[in-house]
């Protein structure tokens, strides 16, 4: 099932993941960024709803902010793209951790954590950005390939 996530818990779910990613960039744990890139993937290969801190937000937060009014929705393919592009950078950092190559898992890490923060405290998502970009880049079908 295919969901029309809230911006707000959008913002919310990047707040823990910032946190989990730096707790990966502070210890260097490979375990850590495999348990994120986990959740980045299930996110974006399988649905939106299988993130706990979304889970959270659904059962703690959106019921109150409901009643304040004004409910939000966007489209869930930039956000699923996102997700992808976090889950490759958190593959990227857990493989560096892993072998050795903490420069490298340390730089993917960070990066990731950037994004993150930018989308929990500006409600920038660069991977969102990135799926505008992609889509405007893509050559545009024509009817006789339909």
């Amino acid at each position: 099932m295919r969901t029309t996530p809230d911006p707000r818990g959008v913002r919310f779910t990047a707040a823990f993941t910032s946190a989990v990613l730096a707790l990966g960039l502070v210890t260097g744990s490979w375990r850590v960024m495999a348990a994120q890139t986990l959740l980045f993937g299930l996110c974006a290969f399988v649905d939106l709803k299988l993130n706990p801190w979304g889970a959270l937000y659904r059962r703690a937060v959106q019921p109150r902010l409901a009643a304040l009014g004004g409910e939000q929705h966007e489209a869930p393919g930039p956000v699923r793209f996102a997700q992808g592009i976090g889950f490759v950078f958190c593959l990227v950092a857990t493989a560096g951790y892993a072998s050795g190559a903490v420069v490298i898992g340390a730089a993917a890490n960070a990066l990731a954590l950037l994004a993150a923060l930018l989308n929990a405290v500006f409600g920038y998502c660069l991977g969102c950005r990135a799926h505008a970009l992609a889509h405007r880049m893509a050559p545009a079908r024509s009817s006789a390939a339909r």
